[in-house]
């Protein structure tokens, strides 16, 4: 009689070799193992540094359409500049799809090895709001943070009124890896209107970074001083955001700097999936890249820079 131990080395020698008949049948390789390197598990991505992420960040905006979410929602900052402010939680209504936001490098230059992986799967849709300006409109000194444009002047915006609200979004269905999911779907930044001082023009050779546009080849933007809008992070009808993603996403201050002339590219079109929590449920919205329009640039505010690594 077999042992109740014996019958299950048995069934499970049986499943193994059904498993790699099958595997053998659809064409797949087998995973290979020695007895001096036993099969690992891969091991999960790792977060980025705030410093490594942030400043590695730049998006590129196109102009896209989409129909109007109507949606009322509340929004609290949570960069600690602002909140040392005292800037209040304040609601918006968001209204249509105006722009999508994909990551690119600038001249040449990859972002940081740790960060690369996250930033290519960020990718926001930036919808008009409907807000209240501001009462009392702060004024604060910015600076470039990402090497390229490191040597460009420091600059001031004063804050006026929210236009934009961009919220992160997937594209063609494609979800980012877990590890990245778990922090690019908390990246909601709320785009204000400024009253900025003087910036140069200055020109980047731009390159997509998500593979899903790669067809999209290199090309140059020219972009302007004005008129520009500070993105800062905020978060929705008082989320939960895990502590380790809060203290990155908590930098994510982007200037968005208006290119001189919209620059033609052949089309590209996506289909964009909403990965915040509040909003997977929406529907999904087809766009159409093809005319880059904007750059966003990361910044710091007032002297605060994101804290290594």
């Amino acid at each position: 009689m077999v042992s109740s131990r014996a019958r299950s080395r048995t069934r499970i020698v049986v499943g193994a070799t059904a498993l790699a008949g099958a595997l053998v049948a659809a064409g797949l390789a087998l995973p290979s193992a020695t007895a001096s390197s036993p099969p690992e598990a891969i091991a999960a991505l790792a977060l980025p540094g705030p410093k490594s992420f942030v400043t590695g960040l730049d998006l590129e905006c196109f102009t896209t359409e989409g129909p109007a979410l109507n949606l009322t929602v509340q929004l609290a900052h949570l960069n600690p500049v602002l909140r040392a402010m005292g800037l209040p939680a304040h609601t918006v209504v968001l209204r249509e799809l105006v722009q999508t936001c994909v990551p690119v490098s600038k001249n040449g230059v990859a972002p940081p090895p740790a960060a690369a992986p996250f930033i290519q799967h960020v990718d926001l849709a930036c919808y008009r709001v409907e807000a209240a300006a501001l009462s009392a409109s702060p004024l604060i000194t910015l600076k470039h943070l990402n090497p390229v444009l490191a040597g460009l002047p420091s600059f001031q915006d004063k804050l006026l009124i929210p236009e934009q609200l961009c919220v992160p979004v997937g594209k063609n269905g494609i979800a980012p890896p877990p590890e990245v999911l778990r922090l690019v779907q908390f990246i909601d930044l709320e785009c204000y209107r400024t009253s900025a001082s003087a910036h140069p023009t200055f020109t980047v050779g731009l390159k997509q970074l998500n593979p899903q546009l790669a067809n999209i080849p290199g090309h140059q933007l020219t972009l302007t001083g004005a008129p520009r809008q500070l993105c800062v992070p905020v978060v929705k009808n008082n989320q939960q955001i895990p502590t380790d993603i809060l203290n990155i996403v908590q930098w994510v201050d982007l200037e968005k700097f208006p290119a001189a002339q919209a620059i033609s590219l052949p089309p590209v079109n996506v289909v964009l999936n909403h990965l915040n929590p509040l909003f997977t449920t929406l529907p999904r919205v087809p766009v159409v890249l093809s005319q880059a329009v904007a750059l966003m640039v990361p910044v710091s505010k007032n002297g605060q820079v994101p804290p290594p690594p």
